[in-house]
């Protein structure tokens, strides 16, 4: 596909069509750098995303209740 340069200002950019953008996954941030010539245009990526999607915390409140309880030794000594 070819697609001509505009003028933005005292820079040049480009309009990317909806369906290419879909297709590359490609939010509101991309990375940009220039590689062998060529500029790569890649999708900002967040590699924790997600982690805490559907989360609850209240199962977690009793997680040391199952352990047993040492009462012989009273108080830790480091």
């Amino acid at each position: 596909m070819r697609i001509s340069l505009r003028k933005i200002g005292n820079s040049r950019g480009i309009i990317i069509p909806a369906a290419l953008l879909a297709a590359a996954a490609i939010g509101d941030e991309v990375e940009l750098r220039q590689e062998a010539g060529c500029l790569v245009i890649e999708p900002v990526s967040s590699p924790r995303a997600h982690w805490f999607d559907g989360y609850q915390a209240a199962l977690d409140d009793d997680v040391l209740a199952a352990l047993p309880m040492d009462d012989e030794c009273g108080e830790w000594v480091w």
